[in-house]
């Protein structure tokens, strides 16, 4: 694995409630790192790496939902591509509703993927694939905004009812999109209780982790507009408005 370079310094001004967590997706066994001497969902090894001091490494024998389908260890049931769990579960009307999510979910080909590594930000040494952040909403909004300060960037958050690992691991990697989910909207997280409901998690793919982290470093992460109550803010949005019609109509 590369070694981290890059300071990520900036996300420990958040004061994070849990630790941003990066992941490393690998073909073979990383060097120097033990592996996790449990199962668990896939989705769950997030809250795992931040109470843990060390990094760690999971493959599809400590997996015990459908993680490891996401990530091509293993080939999905017949039944469950077929779409009859859904309607068992009662998530989905019948197997046509929930044969369709697999039409697009996102996963890697079988055998790309055999080891995942996970850290929490302040034990991270390598450069991460994903940072995974933990949030409240206003220390979302701070994220995305940043996201978007430089580049104008669409915010585009992708998400089913069920497998909502394969959202917040696989298509930021694989698309190269940063995505977003509410904890408590995806069935087996809810129904696992693996997050206490209302958490902003954002996975930001390594592609624009330089842009974020540095657009941290230079906006506003409270903006006047927020901090000077409705009244204020409507009155020097009005005196905004005329002032640039003014100007563009008088040039």
């Amino acid at each position: 694995m590369r070694p981290l370079t890059q300071d990520l310094s900036i996300y420990n001004k958040f004061n994070f409630e849990n630790p941003p967590v990066g992941v490393k997706f690998l073909l073979t066994r990383p060097e120097g790192i033990e592996q996790i001497d449990k199962t668990l969902p896939f989705c769950e090894m997030i809250k795992e790496a931040q109470r843990r001091e060390a990094p760690f490494y999971f493959t599809k024998e400590n997996e015990n939902c459908v993680g490891s389908i996401v990530l091509g260890m293993e080939e999905m049931l017949p039944f469950v591509e077929g779409g009859l769990v859904g309607p068992e579960l009662e998530i989905y009307q019948e197997a046509r509703a929930n044969n369709k999510i697999y039409q697009y979910t996102p996963k890697f080909k079988k055998g790309v993927v055999n080891y995942v590594v996970f850290s929490r930000l302040d034990k991270l040494s390598f450069e991460p694939d994903l940072l995974i952040i933990t949030a409240t909403p206003s220390q979302a909004e701070i994220v995305m905004r940043a996201m978007s300060y430089s580049t104008g960037e669409l915010w585009d958050p992708k998400l089913t009812p069920v497998l909502g690992c394969a959202w917040l691991y696989a298509h930021p990697f694989l698309n190269g999109k940063v995505n977003y989910m509410i904890t408590g909207m995806t069935f087996g997280m809810k129904a696992k209780q693996s997050f206490e409901e209302g958490w902003i998690l954002i996975s930001i793919p390594y592609n624009w982790i330089p842009t974020i982290t540095q657009n941290l470093k230079e906006i506003k992460w409270v903006l006047p507009s927020y901090a000077e109550g409705r009244e204020k803010f409507l009155k020097r949005e009005e005196a905004i408005f005329k002032k640039l019609e003014q100007d563009t109509q008088n040039p």
